[in-house]
């Protein structure tokens, strides 16, 4: 419990940035509802492409959105070399890391829950008809694409062409989420929904989740020293 009350300040005291700023929350948000207005202008609003299109779409303006707000949010710990500062405060390394990754994460949901109601407001996409497994799904991705990431971002950190090797990096390794997160959502919108299909998939992603969660927290330390 220590740990997590620690991790809530790390994450509060981001959060308190941004609210202050709201830089990379706008930045976040105006890059995926940019998105969002290109496919509606992209894509044919016929019923049968847009429920094909419209998983693909949320989760790739998840992945482009989220990747701007990693590389920023680690971007002010170089600029002002408070990462060595939070590393060097009498607190465990683990809370340091669920610090950042529940800030970010929480940045990348509330940018999820902008582009969602884009994509149904501009072609109609039938998002909301299961609400409740969409929520759980975003969410499992979220938590996966932040912890993956927050790793990758703080290791290269003082590394200069960080812009262009936190992708090349990144992605292979959240391929499995992105396809996990679109088939879910493309069983979700098909008519009838695929529900077995929905919880097949909900629990690719706990176990996901889980697996890299370890893997981060076990390599975190390491990383980030060297």
């Amino acid at each position: 419990m220590s740990v997590l009350r620690q991790a809530a300040r790390v994450a509060w005291k981001d959060l308190r940035i941004e609210l202050r700023s709201r830089e990379i929350l706008y930045t976040m948000a105006f890059f995926a509802g940019l998105l969002v207005v290109v496919y509606a202008f992209a894509f044919p609003r016929d019923e049968r492409a847009v429920r094909g299109a419209a998983p693909g779409m949320l989760w790739v303006a998840i992945a482009f959105a989220g990747t701007i707000g990693l590389g920023r949010a680690f971007d002010r710990e170089r600029e002002n070399d408070t990462m060595r500062a939070l590393l060097l405060a009498p607190v465990p390394r683990l809370a340091v890391f669920l610090g950042k990754a529940i800030s970010i994460a929480l940045l990348v949901l509330a940018v999820a829950a902008v582009c969602t109601p884009l994509l149904v407001l501009f072609l109609g996409a039938p998002l909301f008809t299961h609400p409740g497994p969409l929520v759980l799904v975003i969410l499992l991705g979220v938590i996966g694409f932040s912890v993956v990431g927050s790793v990758f971002a703080a290791t290269l950190l003082k590394v200069r062409s960080r812009d262009v090797l936190l992708p090349v990096i990144l992605y292979p390794l959240l391929i499995p989420l992105f396809v996990a997160g679109t088939k879910t959502t493309m069983a979700l919108i098909s008519t009838p929904a695929d529900f077995h299909a929905v919880w097949y998939w909900i629990q690719f992603l706990g176990i996901y989740d889980a697996v890299f969660l370890v893997l981060s927290v076990w390599t975190f330390e390491s990383l980030v020293i060297e």
